[in-house]
């Protein structure tokens, strides 16, 4: 689908605030609100909206230690790269995850409370993970920039 300069201007908006209503949409975008409702429609079919997230405080909830863990599997087979990957998804503290080139397998993002979760994590979930030959963890000091948001 190609999306011209309004569904763009749309996206913007959207991802600034998904709680808009069509109204207010209307409004910036100086189109009816039957127009703006069918394009939203339209971006969400074709998939280009994949969902409607709230984001929250991390430290409102106990969990702004992030830490960034690089990892590497013993063996870079189909099978260990599965049997990883199904078993990192369940595991709630891991917020992404990604397979990368270059000295490591994996990136993983984790959230906890702080560094004893983090080593509780780490001893009872992680590294209790198949295939695991060695980790690397990075320990976040401040935020620079966090957004979910991508510009178009």
């Amino acid at each position: 689908m190609n999306l011209d300069l309004i569904d763009k201007k749309l996206i913007n908006l959207l991802q600034k605030d998904c709680k808009q209503t069509t109204k207010k949409l209307a409004l910036q975008l100086n189109l009816s609100v039957t127009a703006i409702y069918e394009r939203i429609k339209k971006l969400e079919k074709e998939k280009i909206i994949k969902q409607y997230v709230a984001l929250i405080q991390k430290n409102k909830i106990d969990r702004s230690f992030l830490v960034f863990c690089h990892l590497k599997l013993i063996q870079h087979s189909k099978e260990y790269l599965t049997t990883f990957e199904s078993e990192v998804i369940k595991l709630d503290e891991v917020s992404e995850c990604f397979h990368v080139s270059g000295d490591y397998d994996y990136i993983l993002k984790i959230y906890v409370k702080d560094m004893q979760a983090y080593r509780e994590f780490m001893v009872n979930k992680l590294t209790a993970l198949k295939h695991i030959g060695s980790t690397h963890s990075i320990f976040t000091i401040g935020e620079v920039k966090n957004t979910t948001a991508i510009t178009l």
